[in-house]
């Protein structure tokens, strides 16, 4: 039972993870109307750019708001205007294929220019264990988790107390209505695009003191949290949270009471449950879109 609650408890941290990185698929999907298929490389860049300016002698901290400064006009401003607006009047298919290019682009890009070794990444949390009840716990899992948590939460929030986030959900619903109702279309989206450079950047710091920096790292994260996403339910920034949740302790305990080598298809396997009995997610709600 010790066993049993360590395992749990260590893929709730790694839940958390995927969960912050299937936001960003909600949140595109919700307030952009669009989805992007190279999020978990979105989250890869912003850790080698965290490593580049910590190289160059910059705190941690400002190293991150550094880095969020520059996601938002790489991973917002020049992905929204370069691949997203000219071809969101074509449909989805075409974005699809865009953001698949991109991903492959982005990690033979850092493969190529910067390199291929894993990279060692500085934690925000000290090496610190706790013992509850004869399950050891650590720092890192239980602040990795709290962020994430908080990030989800507040994300939620935004999106559904405040004037902007309903607004840029109002876009993402009806463009032509919003437009009517005087919100100013491009810059709700523009906001949506922004958030989750910000988030990438949030889940780059939060994995990768675990997975180390390395150019390859954003395409399994990526594929979990797609899942994840569809698990809890494409359009419910809750049910990435119980996607995310779901597919980190389900894949630990797969890798420790049945094999390892199956621990990357858990993701996939209760995704495919999950959309044969219930499409829309966990949490997930149908719904009609005009755009």
């Amino acid at each position: 039972m010790t066993d049993f609650l360590q395992l749990f408890f260590s893929g709730l941290a790694t839940g958390g993870i995927y969960a912050l990185a299937a936001l960003g698929f909600t949140l595109l999907w919700q307030a952009a109307g669009t989805i992007n298929f190279a999020q978990g490389e979105f989250v890869m860049l912003p850790a080698f750019m965290m490593l580049a300016f910590v190289s160059m002698g910059a705190p941690f901290l400002v190293s991150f708001l550094l880095t969020c400064i520059l996601a938002t006009a790489v991973l917002g401003w020049a992905f929204k205007r370069g691949i997203v607006d000219p071809l969101f009047k074509f449909g989805m298919m075409p974005i699809v294929v865009a953001t698949i290019g991109l991903s492959i682009f982005m990690r033979n890009g850092m493969r190529a220019g910067y390199s291929a070794e894993a990279h060692p990444f500085p934690s925000l949390f000290a090496d610190k264990l706790f013992n509850i009840a004869g399950v050891t716990i650590t720092l890192a899992d239980v602040g990795t988790l709290v962020l994430a948590l908080l990030l989800v939460f507040a994300t939620q929030a935004f999106l559904a107390k405040t004037i902007t986030g309903r607004a840029m959900q109002a876009v993402a619903q009806n463009t032509e209505s919003a437009s009517v109702l005087g919100i100013n279309v491009p810059r709700m989206i523009f906001y949506t695009f922004a958030i989750n450079a910000v988030l990438a950047c949030a889940a780059a710091v939060l994995v990768t003191p675990t997975y180390l920096a390395k150019f390859d790292m954003g395409e399994s994260l990526g594929n979990k949290a797609f899942f994840a996403a569809i698990i809890g339910g494409f359009n419910n920034s809750r049910g990435a949270l119980l996607g995310g949740l779901i597919v980190g302790v389900c894949e630990n305990l797969a890798a420790a009471y049945i094999s390892p080598a199956y621990k990357d298809a858990v993701a996939l396997v209760i995704f495919m449950v999950v959309i044969l009995f219930k499409p829309q997610g966990l949490l997930g709600r149908k719904e009609e879109r005009k755009v």
